[in-house]
C-alpha cells in the first residue's frame, strides 16, 4: 500500500514541529539534566490539541485521527524523547482508556480536564512481580458495599506525580478489571521518581494502594473485562512508542549528518568518508521503513481493523531501530558523541527504553510469531 498524508495530517505535523522547534528543544538538555516534566508548557501544548488527541471535541479534545497521533508523538521524540513519552502515555494509556470504555459521567468529569492539560494521564500496570505477565498481578478491587477497596503496588508508572486520575488494572476475584482511581484519595502514595537512564523527564515511580475506598461507579468497562481492555489499550500503545523510536532516531540521523558537515579530518569533511555515508545510509533507510510501519499499523486503527499484528511489528521494528541508528550517531560524533554537550548522548540512553515499555522486544516477537503462525 502506498502511503500518502493527507493536507490535513501535513499541516499538524508543521505545527507541532514548529512548537517543538521553538518550545521544547532549547529545553531539552535542561528537561534531561533536571529529571523534570516541562509543567510550563501544558497550556501551549492543550492550544495545539496535543493534550486532546484522544479525546472527541465535545470533551475539549482536537480528535485526531491516529496517524495524526503517531505524527505528533514522532516530532516531539524527535527534540525530547522524555516529553514525548509523556504525552504518549497520555494520550494512549491515559485518556484512550477512558474515552472508549467510559461511562458519559467519566468522560464528561475527566476527558477536558486531560484535554486542557489540568493534569497527566496514567495508567497503572506494571507491579514489581508482573510486567509481561499481565496475569500475574496481584493488585486487588474488593467490594465492599456500593464500593471498590483496592489494596497492591505498581511500578513503573509514568505520570502519576502529574495526574489527578490513573487508570488502575486489578484483579475483582477470579477476573480482571480497569478502576479510576483519583492521586488525591486516602490510602494513594506516589513514591519518589525513579532515577532513571534515560527519559529522565517524563516522570516514573512506584504507586501504592492501601486500602482505597472507590465509588463502584468507578469501574471502567465492564468487570471482566480488564484484561481484553489491556491488551487493546497496550496495543495502540505500541503505535506510540513506535513513533516516538521513530523520532528519536530522525533527531539524532540530522545531528549526525550536520556534524559530519562540519568535522574536518584528514583535510575533506567527514561526510565524504564511505564509512560515515553508509551509516546515515541505513539510518536513513531504516527510519523510513519503521515510519510506514508504523503509519500502517496506526491507518489499520483508525479504520477500526485489526492491527495486533501490525503494531507489534512497528514497535519491534521501529524499537530496535532506534537503538542502531542512536548508536551510530554517537559513533559518527565519536568523543563529542559520548559528551553531554551534544544531544546524541541523551538520545542514545532515551532509545534504550523503548525495546522494554510497552512490551519488550521479546514479547513483541512471541506475539507476531503467533499472529504470523495463525495465518499460515
Amino acid at each position: 500500500m502506498y502511503f500518502q498524508l493527507n493536507e490535513e495530517q501535513l499541516m499538524f505535523r508543521q505545527a507541532v514541529r514548529g512548537f517543538s522547534e521553538k518550545e521544547l528543544k532549547p529545553l531539552a538538555r535542561e528537561i534531561d539534566e533536571a529529571a523534570s516534566f516541562p509543567t510550563g508548557l501544558l497550556p501551549k501544548m492543550a492550544a495545539i490539541g496535543l493534550l486532546g488527541m484522544a479525546v472527541p471535541e465535545e470533551y475539549e479534545g482536537s480528535a485526531v485521527d491516529s496517524v495524526s497521533m503517531a505524527i505528533a508523538i514522532e516530532e516531539i521524540g524527535r527534540v525530547c524523547g522524555s516529553t514525548g513519552l509523556s504525552i504518549a502515555a497520555h494520550t494512549g494509556l491515559g485518556c484512550f482508556p477512558i474515552n472508549r470504555w467510559g461511562t458519559q459521567p467519566q468522560k464528561a468529569r475527566w476527558l477536558p480536564l486531560l484535554a486542557r492539560g489540568d493534569a497527566l494521564g496514567a495508567l497503572c500496570l506494571t507491579e514489581p512481580g508482573a510486567g509481561s505477565d499481565l496475569r500475574s498481578i496481584q493488585t486487588r478491587a474488593v467490594q465492599s458495599g456500593d464500593e471498590w477497596v483496592v489494596t497492591g503496588n505498581k511500578a513503573w508508572i509514568t505520570n502519576p506525580s502529574l495526574a489527578a486520575v490513573m487508570v488502575v488494572f486489578v484483579r475483582m476475584e477470579d477476573e480482571f478489571g480497569m478502576v479510576l482511581v483519583e492521586t488525591d484519595r486516602p490510602g494513594v502514595t506516589v513514591h519518589p521518581h525513579e532515577r532513571k537512564m534515560g527519559v529522565r523527564g517524563s516522570p516514573t515511580h512506584q504507586v501504592s494502594f492501601d486500602q482505597v475506598h472507590v465509588p463502584l461507579d468507578h469501574t471502567l468497562g465492564k468487570p471482566g473485562h480488564g484484561l481484553r481492555q489491556t491488551l487493546e489499550t497496550l496495543d495502540g500503545g505500541r503505535i506510540s512508542i513506535g513513533a516516538l523510536s521513530v523520532g528519536i532516531a530522525q533527531g539524532a540521523m540530522e545531528e549526525a549528518v550536520r556534524y559530519a558537515r562540519e568535522r574536518v579530518a584528514f583535510g575533506k569533511p567527514i561526510a565524504e568518508f564511505e564509512a560515515i555515508q553508509w551509516m546515515i545510509a541505513d539510518a536513513g533507510t531504516e527510519i523510513e521503513a519503521a515510519r510506514l510501519m508504523v503509519y500502517r499499523a496506526a491507518w489499520l486503527k483508525e479504520q477500526g481493523l485489526r492491527f495486533t499484528r501490525e503494531a507489534a511489528m512497528a514497535k519491534l521494528f521501529a524499537t530496535e531501530m532506534g537503538e542502531r541508528v542512536t548508536r551510530n550517531a554517537v559513533q559518527i560524533l565519536g568523543s563529542y558523541g559520548y559528551s553531554q554537550e551534544y544531544p546524541v548522548e541523551r538520545m542514545y540512553r532515551d532509545a534504550r527504553l523503548m525495546t522494554i515499555g510497552e512490551g519488550t522486544s521479546e514479547v513483541q516477537r512471541l506475539v507476531i510469531a503467533r499472529q504470523v503462525m495463525a495465518m499460515v
